[in-house]
């Protein structure tokens, strides 16, 4: 960390660049003789990342960002604020404590917040920018997170850990055994240092196969942005063995859409030929596996069991994407062009053998446009188009 980078000049020179070409400004050197340009490259970089996702950071004075990939690992600010509602009480330990975002809003929900951070520089970073914000109830320990709790008596009120998806060599890993912390080799000392766990786990990981590495699950939730999931949590419970609940939310540009059931609940879905309107669930329930619930919560009728396409003749409102179905014909390319207006078109495929660049490429259908053309599958397999209009929710 070169505490230069936050003299005046320079903290000047960054937010003058923040839409400058970074090939070129590296090319033109550095007009300081106390940072690289290197060095003011990063910053520019970082902090033009934060301004959507961490705006907290982007628009206060004297933060130090490290580089681009910790700005680009760590929770958004909607999604940090999230999870700290999920917690409560006086102490939480944060053992992969990153670039400090979700320690900053565990902050404010519990009494005294400790930070764990393996990269000293990071650690370094994330005191000097606790500090500029005004925040003094977290305490920074720079260090191994597990060692730390082997070695210390305290006991927590909760402990949160974003184990690393990459290994030694850089390369993306998602099976909890193969993150640091690994967190199932690890489990029985984090239950003896509290009661409570809150595991931010990969996205994409299956929640079948983490629920068979852990143990003591309560709640799962999972939280998209923008229709894209970002966060996976898992709430343990020292002891727990009721039912798991599963929650999901969705922030949009119009509001949050949630749509939460028990994991343990028998339901069933019905099915029906597609009808007047039709609707596709948003990332975090197709995500959930909750698919069967959707049908009986909303009363609506899947295509098919594995089409996670859903109709009904009511326009309701619900958490995802909804269509008037102007046309229903048979996949053949003929037909298609047939009933099409247009030659312009938004594509998707559910539960169908070929891909939007496969259509595309057999029946000339460029993207973009009004409609919406839904290639998939009835619940007697045969294979099916559906041309639509999209109608937005008022959420």
């Amino acid at each position: 960390m070169n505490t230069n980078i936050l003299n005046k000049e320079i903290q000047y020179f960054i937010i003058s660049n923040l839409n400058s070409d970074i090939t070129k400004l590296i090319f033109k050197g550095s007009p300081f003789k106390n940072a690289t340009i290197q060095e003011i490259a990063t910053q520019i970089e970082a902090k033009t990342r934060c301004e959507k996702k961490l705006p907290t950071w982007y628009l206060a004075k004297n933060m130090y960002y490290p580089d681009k990939l910790n700005i680009a690992q760590t929770s958004s600010e909607i999604t940090a604020l999230y999870k700290s509602n999920l917690v409560a009480g006086n102490s939480l330990i944060d053992i992969t404590g990153g670039f400090g975002v979700d320690s900053f809003y565990f902050s404010k929900k519990i009494k005294t917040v400790t930070y764990c951070e393996l990269n000293d520089q990071l650690s370094k970073i994330v005191t000097h920018n606790l500090a500029e914000l005004g925040i003094n109830n977290i305490k920074i320990v720079s260090g191994d997170g597990i060692l730390f709790l082997k070695n210390t008596s305290k006991n927590y009120d909760w402990i949160y850990l974003d184990p690393s998806r990459r290994n030694d060599s850089k390369e993306k890993v998602f099976l909890l055994e193969d993150c640091t912390p690994n967190v199932p080799e690890n489990l029985n000392l984090l239950f003896e240092k509290s009661n409570a766990i809150l595991l931010k786990v990969s996205p994409i990981l299956d929640i079948s196969r983490a629920l068979n590495e852990l143990k003591f699950v309560k709640e799962i939730h999972i939280v998209a942005v923008q229709n894209e999931v970002k966060e996976m949590l898992f709430l343990l419970n020292r002891n727990y063995a009721q039912r798991i609940d599963i929650c999901t939310v969705n922030f949009n540009k119009k509001g949050t859409q949630h749509f939460n059931f028990s994991l343990d609940e028998k339901v069933s879905a019905t099915f029906a030929d597609p009808k007047k309107y039709l609707f596709e669930p948003n990332a975090a329930i197709l995500k959930s596996g909750g698919f069967n619930h959707v049908s009986e919560r909303f009363d609506i009728a899947k295509l098919h069991q594995h089409t996670h396409l859903y109709t009904s003749d009511e326009l309701i409102e619900f958490p995802g994407r909804r269509f008037k179905i102007t046309h229903c014909i048979p996949y053949n390319k003929k037909q298609l062009e047939k009933s099409l207006n247009t030659m312009k078109a938004n594509i998707a495929t559910r539960n169908f053998p070929e891909t939007v660049s496969q259509i595309r490429k057999k029946t000339n259908i460029k993207d973009g446009g009004n409609q919406y053309l839904f290639f998939t599958t009835k619940y007697d397999n045969t294979h099916i188009v559906l041309i639509c209009e999209q109608v937005l929710n008022s959420f």
